[in-house]
């Protein structure tokens, strides 16, 4: 099991990833964007490997949800069986899941659960 990569709402996210390229280093890969949730993303890879999603959605923000800052902790475990496995497992022990496990538009994998605080943890492959 290993942090796969941390998402964090942004506002601007050329200028967010403009910023993180120049002075981090970073490397981004190519725009995701769901135009039916006016959702769209990139994964920014460091040097060593640690990934930062950065993520904008007007929507999101009209709803009344926070707009800016950390958004979600994504833990890897390596197959679908071991995402579904986790995903019962919390749910069984009485812990929300709120999405999942299915696939993204953006091919990810994933079961989304609540910690006892309500912080989002994906559960990816």
């Amino acid at each position: 099991m290993k942090i796969e990569h941390i998402g964090l709402w942004v506002q601007d996210l050329p200028t967010i990833k403009k910023f993180y390229e120049t002075y981090f280093n970073a490397h981004a890969g190519d725009l995701y964007e769901n135009k039916k949730k006016h959702f769209q993303s990139y994964f920014l890879t460091f040097d060593d490997g640690a990934r930062l999603e950065i993520m904008t959605d007007p929507d999101h923000h009209a709803a009344g949800l926070p707009s800016r800052g950390y958004a979600h902790l994504a833990v890897s475990l390596g197959s679908k069986t071991a995402v579904d496995d986790y995903a019962k497992r919390l749910q069984a022990a009485g812990y929300q899941v709120t999405s999942g496990p299915r696939t993204t538009g953006d091919g990810y994998y994933e079961a989304v659960v609540l910690d006892p605080e309500g912080n989002p943890i994906e559960l990816t492959v």
